[in-house]
């Protein structure tokens, strides 16, 4: 335990792939490098002033295009993932985390259906968060009167939900999105398969 707490709070991983990348770039830097030798070597002294205005404007413009190229190379030069470890940053953490407000706008209930709105609403309720610092407000513009009851119906159904996500840490926390994929528990896992029945017939009356 007093490892996790003292341990970095994200991995660093580079990115495969990286020498086939650097040697691409070096081609490329030399590809551009002969491109402006042959601009600066061959340029017009005996043609006119036209030739020579046109020469100097495609020379500017490989310029611009060659320095955007360096750019994008030094972002591109050493790509890294960085994997963060959640359980320590909760454990270091929890207790200085600050509060989270969380805005959910609808307006229209005939355009954005409640049961839509509902699932909204929900999955950000069970925000794995301390819950003493998350609030959520709905904020129906349109003063729907459906909405408010889909509202009361997501209160409700929220008491079983919420543990639920939390006891069987269920990762798609939208209901709806969670029952398409989901596959029922089966026999050898009693508990869930209650919890799991429970929690579908409140969605199938929400929805």
């Amino acid at each position: 335990m007093a490892e996790n707490e003292n341990g970095p709070l994200f991995e660093t991983r580079a990115v495969k792939g990286r020498f086939l990348f650097r040697l691409f770039a070096a081609s490329m830097a030399v590809g551009i490098g002969f491109i402006c030798y042959y601009r600066l070597r061959l340029l017009p002294v005996a043609s006119g002033k036209l030739e020579r205005w046109a020469w100097i404007g495609l020379f500017h413009c490989e310029l611009w295009f060659s320095f955007y190229w360096f750019l994008t190379v030094i972002c591109r030069w050493n790509p890294v993932y960085r994997f963060p470890h959640k359980n320590r940053l909760s454990l270091r953490y929890e207790k200085e985390l600050p509060g989270v407000d969380i805005f959910v706008c609808t307006a229209d209930p005939s355009a954005e259906p409640p049961s839509m709105v509902m699932n909204t609403v929900l999955s950000v309720m069970a925000y794995d968060y301390p819950p003493e610092k998350l609030n959520i407000y709905l904020s129906d513009d349109g003063a729907s009167e459906l909405t408010f009851y889909a509202m009361l119906e997501a209160s409700s159904f929220s008491k079983q939900w919420l543990p639920f996500c939390k006891k069987f840490k269920v990762e798609s926390r939208s209901p709806e999105a969670y029952f398409r994929t989901a596959v029922e528990p089966d026999s050898h896992h009693p508990l869930m398969l209650k919890h799991w029945l429970l929690v579908k017939v409140f969605v199938s009356f929400l929805t």
